[in-house]
């Protein structure tokens, strides 16, 4: 019984990190779960029916199903002009967007909006592990 249900918790490691990968994703869903619990204090992963997958905060808009999707998407969240400005100029989240706003919120923003005033809401930079975030997130997320 041991040995079947550690197999089983391998292969769900395993099925997750392909999954990952298979969707542009480098990163370690493991460590990703690990630095996710820096952004715990601003957000949480909540999925469309309400089911709470990873509990946090609420200052932050929530990730379920961030990745792939529009910046500034999430109903009922209120984004900075900055973030706002990005999405009308069509930003979306995939694997390399996601991981230089991460490094450098509002620094991405001014580059990616070409307005030096752009502001981000979110003023935690990570400094290492982006690319693990951004594996976990997709792990807890819909199938894309």
């Amino acid at each position: 019984m041991r040995t079947t249900l550690l197999t089983a918790i391998a292969a769900l490691g395993l099925a997750t990190t392909a999954l990952a990968e298979s969707h542009g994703g480098g990163g370690d869903v493991e460590a990703g779960e690990k630095a996710f619990k820096k952004c715990l204090s601003c957000h949480a992963v909540v999925a469309e029916d309400g089911t709470v997958v990873v509990k946090g905060g609420k200052t932050g808009p929530n990730l379920y199903g961030v990745l792939g999707r529009p910046a500034a998407a999430e109903d009922g969240y209120r984004y900075k002009a900055g973030i706002l400005e990005a999405a009308e100029k069509g930003l979306v989240w995939d694997e390399a967007n996601f991981v230089a706003y991460l490094q450098d919120p509002s620094g991405f923003l001014k580059e990616f909006t070409g307005d030096s005033g752009a502001r981000s809401g979110m003023s935690f930079r990570l400094r290492k592990g982006m690319e693990d975030v951004y594996a976990y997130l997709l792990s807890v997320g819909p199938e894309m």
